[in-house]
């Protein structure tokens, strides 16, 4: 059976608020503003680092292998969800040990006050400082939301690739400059009209300092969040989304099976080719980021082309095939075809 929820965080509002766009847009610092902000309303307030808290090579693995990747962010959520249900004794703090656990007794410490700086009932705001730049990392923050019937509100900002990486450049710890590009390729930000249960969602412009009329919508924003919590779907839309995602799944897995099958083909082909050895072990890596690429961008645009769609409706097989053969097949052969055709011109 859950742990009941503490007498006072169930007669507290609470709120989750996602601060998404690409590294070095300006979401920490927007946090520490929002931060301040909060405490002179009175409200108890966490800033939930990603960064902070899940391991740095978390976030560079290969785009098809996703399974430990979101763990990591899953753990995030789930500790939030733990930390909300505990009883009223909080000196054991949920955690995951996929989190860094000090980054995130830190990010709670403001929560745990006493009661004389946070009285009963005061609203809990947690900030998720992450790039969530896939619409699906998002749905889970509002999934959780509306399980726990919290109020759910999103900020992007907005800011160009130089800007981000010039600033990115200057960071102790800088994100790689092509992870950075290809996020951008990738980043699908907030939008309502596409999908519904983004409505509680602004865009700042952060390429340059962001503005106290800007910090006083989110404030706003937060507030109309906290007052008008999320209530627990009574229809099957929640399945559907989960079947949609699954679908994705087997999708991916499906045309990551197709792929490592040309690739072997393309390597056989190379070999009976005579490139030269030092030629074919360059070649597996360039085949393979390929593959990398083509997947993550197969999955991205299968999720908004089936948004609406139900399972049953979706001949993966065939979906599988055409991209496969329309898309990543094309490439691979312009890859082989450039190591063959150098290796015959030497």
């Amino acid at each position: 059976m859950a742990a009941a929820v503490p007498r006072r965080f169930l007669r507290a509002p609470a709120c989750l608020c996602v601060l998404c766009g690409l590294p070095a847009a300006g979401k920490s610092t927007l946090t520490r503003t929002l931060l301040g902000a909060a405490a002179e309303r009175g409200w108890r307030a966490a800033a939930v680092s990603y960064d902070e808290l899940i391991p740095e090579q978390a976030y560079f693995t290969e785009a098809e292998e996703h399974t430990n990747w979101k763990s990591y962010r899953q753990a995030v959520l789930q500790s939030i969800e733990q930390f909300l249900e505990q009883h009223e004794g909080v000196a054991d703090l949920p955690s995951s040990p996929l989190l860094n656990e000090a980054s995130w007794q830190l990010c709670l410490q403001s929560l745990l006050q006493p009661e004389e700086l946070n009285p009963d009932g005061a609203p809990l705001l947690f900030l998720l400082d992450d790039n969530f730049y896939y619409p699906s990392m998002r749905y889970e923050v509002y999934q959780l939301s509306r399980k726990l019937s919290l109020g759910f509100c999103q900020v992007y900002l907005q800011c160009d690739l130089e800007t981000c990486i010039r600033r990115n450049q200057s960071r102790p710890r800088p994100v790689p400059v092509q992870v950075i590009v290809e996020m951008e390729k990738r980043l699908d930000s907030p939008n309502p009209q596409k999908n519904p249960w983004e409505f509680q969602s602004i865009s700042l412009n952060s390429t340059n300092d962001v503005s106290k009329s800007d910090i006083q919508r989110v404030i706003e924003l937060i507030s109309t969040a906290l007052n008008n919590p999320l209530s627990p779907a009574e229809d099957n839309t929640e399945q559907q989304e989960a079947d949609r995602l699954k679908c994705a799944l087997s999708v991916v897995h499906q045309a990551d099976q197709a792929c490592r099958r040309l690739i072997s083909e393309a390597m056989k082909a190379a070999r009976e080719s005579h490139v030269p050895s030092e030629h074919m072990r360059a070649l597996a890596p360039r085949l393979n980021e390929c593959k990398a690429a083509f997947l993550g961008d197969l999955r991205h645009q299968f999720l908004q082309e089936v948004r609406f769609l139900p399972e049953e409706d979706v001949d993966v097989e065939q979906v599988v095939k055409r991209a496969v053969e329309s898309v990543f097949d094309d490439r691979k052969n312009e890859i082989i075809s450039q190591f063959i055709d150098n290796h015959e011109t030497t």
